[in-house]
């Protein structure tokens, strides 16, 4: 049998996204999305090492990941009590008029916490990890947020291209989705950094993928 080298080598070069829409606690259920040539495959995982395990298993090329992953300015622990409250990719929300929980407020502090512990654990396996914000994606995509139409936000993802998705998926899992694309996008030219290559990853422009 022959084999065609060149749909071989469009194969290799399709990139590979693990989306995660991480909890706070490892009690509460985390969406995971691995997204090979835009079909995206879904699960929950709760504690670290299952998360970690399905990055590893991937081998990603981008890890999306929603929960904070920086800072402000100056602080040096998330539960520092005075410092800034907002980081710069914060404020471009803000001027964006995109709707965020500041990083230090209550529960968001729990999140980041684990969030930070994360990413640098996804690094040491070698791979890169980079903050998502599903619900800015799905604002500049024109599409519901998931507490608002999980339907909806069903059907707008399938709009843009993906493929596997199924009325059985959890609200976790599509904003696990939600990330995977995002992360697509930014490995073909359509994604943007808030804030610089610390910020938050966002879609570059609405409308539909390729």
């Amino acid at each position: 049998m022959q084999v065609d080298k060149k749909a071989v080598m469009a194969l290799q070069t399709q990139p590979v996204v693990v989306g995660v829409d991480l909890a706070g606690s490892p009690r509460r259920p985390t969406g995971i999305c691995v997204l090979r040539r835009m079909k995206a495959q879904t699960r929950i995982a709760f504690t670290d090492e299952e998360i970690l395990e399905s990055i590893h298993k991937a081998r990603p090329d981008v890890v999306p990941i929603d929960a904070p992953l920086s800072l402000p300015n100056g602080r040096k622990t998330i539960h520092e009590r005075s410092g800034e409250h907002l980081r710069e990719c914060d404020r471009e929300l803000q001027r964006r008029k995109i709707r965020f929980f500041p990083i230090t407020l209550g529960p968001m502090r729990i999140l980041t916490e684990r969030g930070l512990a994360l990413k640098e654990q996804v690094e040491k396996l070698g791979y890169r990890a980079v903050e998502c914000y599903p619900g800015a994606a799905q604002d500049i995509w024109g599409i519901p947020r998931q507490h608002h139409d999980l339907g909806g936000l069903l059907r707008g993802l399938k709009k843009l291209g993906l493929r596997g998705l199924t009325r059985k998926m959890t609200s976790d899992e599509l904003d696990a989705v939600t990330a995977a694309l995002v992360g697509h996008w930014f490995l073909t030219g359509q994604g943007e950094m808030l804030g610089g290559d610390d910020g938050i990853l966002i879609p570059a422009r609405s409308g539909h993928s390729m």
